[in-house]
């Protein structure tokens, strides 16, 4: 890619947040990163095309004009090197933050992910903190080519020594990152494509959720419907449109896909009876099948229908023009509402 010239990159400066401020998603994560690289000289960033460019997403635009080179540090095209780099850097005390471009290129990097850098606290017994935070663009439903649209979550969940997360709102992705940061276990963070151009509120005062939490953002009394990152939004609608019919969803945003916290979840299930799972990834084994299990062994006696999930089918991600019928939608969504609240 063609960088922009130096003299506009320099007039988008991060955002430095002091009062409520209404932000895009990607605007929340630069501020976040800013904020996380302020408060700890040890930060650094890597990957390619961060510095001069500002990531292909522009979510580091800025960070290399007030923090310098030796901070944000562009790479050769080598996701395995880049992480095998960052893990050297984390043993030497450094907490390194890198960006994958997309989800699809996150591959020639996974054996240095899952065989190195998610074992080597454990392995050292403790002795060596790894603080590598791995950014990655994640999800579908932008129209891009092949390699740019993936659903890659369950590969990390099923990892353990990885912690998985994903924002889904402005105000979590600007703390949420900074809490990836300060972590000192390696944190995969999905971050949805959809998502980074759509504006919300971030308050910068106000006390963040805790990493590993999920949450209710809907409260309902007929039928729960959990998911994350962008299928969020689109189970949130489909809980308008079935409100608009008299059918009362609460809705739970995951954030945390592992650690897995089901306490809100399982608080919901013994109140509404029901459970419908959205995510854009594949069915088979995906988060979808664990959260499903787990409700069924502890929440067994409160259901009144089986658990459904509403999910991406088991097929290679699809040409862009088509994609939409990958994506869980809000005519599939409530059609599982439906079918749970018939039985």
């Amino acid at each position: 890619m063609t960088p922009p010239p130096r003299g506009t990159q320099a007039a988008r400066r991060a955002p430095v947040l002091d009062a409520p401020t209404t932000l895009t998603f990607g605007k929340a994560l630069t501020a976040g990163l800013r904020a996380a690289m302020a408060a700890d000289d040890k930060v650094v960033l890597a990957g390619e095309d961060v510095g001069t460019l500002g990531g292909v997403f522009r979510i580091t635009e800025g960070l290399l004009d007030e923090f310098g080179a030796d901070r944000v540090r562009d790479t050769p095209l080598g996701e395995s090197g880049i992480v095998g780099t960052a893990i050297g850097m984390a043993m030497r005390g450094w907490r390194p933050v890198l960006e994958i471009q997309f989800d699809g290129f996150v591959f020639p990097a996974f054996n240095q992910i899952t065989t190195q850098l998610a074992h080597i606290h454990s392995r050292s017994g403790g002795r060596l903190p790894m603080p590598v935070v791995v950014r990655i663009p994640f999800q579908g439903g932008i129209g891009a080519i092949e390699h740019h649209s993936e659903s890659v979550e369950s590969y990390f969940v099923h990892t353990p020594g990885l912690k998985v997360v994903s924002p889904s709102t402005p105000h979590d992705a600007y703390w949420m990152i900074q809490q990836a940061v300060a972590a000192d276990d390696p944190v995969i963070f999905l971050e949805p494509k959809r998502r980074y151009h759509v504006k919300g509120e971030v308050d910068p005062a106000a006390p963040p959720r805790g990493l590993f939490e999920s949450a209710v953002v809907r409260p309902g009394s007929d039928v729960t419907v959990v998911s994350y990152g962008s299928t969020l939004t689109t189970c949130r609608e489909a809980a308008d449109a079935a409100a608009a019919e008299g059918t009362d969803i609460e809705v739970i945003d995951l954030r945390t896909l592992s650690p897995l916290d089901l306490g809100p979840v399982e608080a919901s299930v013994r109140k509404t009876g029901r459970l419908v799972v959205v995510h854009e990834a594949p069915q088979t084994l995906g988060l979808g099948a664990e959260v499903a299990a787990r409700i069924q062994e502890r929440c067994f006696w409160s259901l009144e229908a089986p658990v459904l999930r509403v999910t991406g089918f088991d097929v290679p991600y699809p040409p862009s023009k088509v994609e939409r019928h990958q994506l869980p939608d809000l005519d599939r969504i409530l059609d599982a509402v439906d079918r749970s609240l018939d039985y």
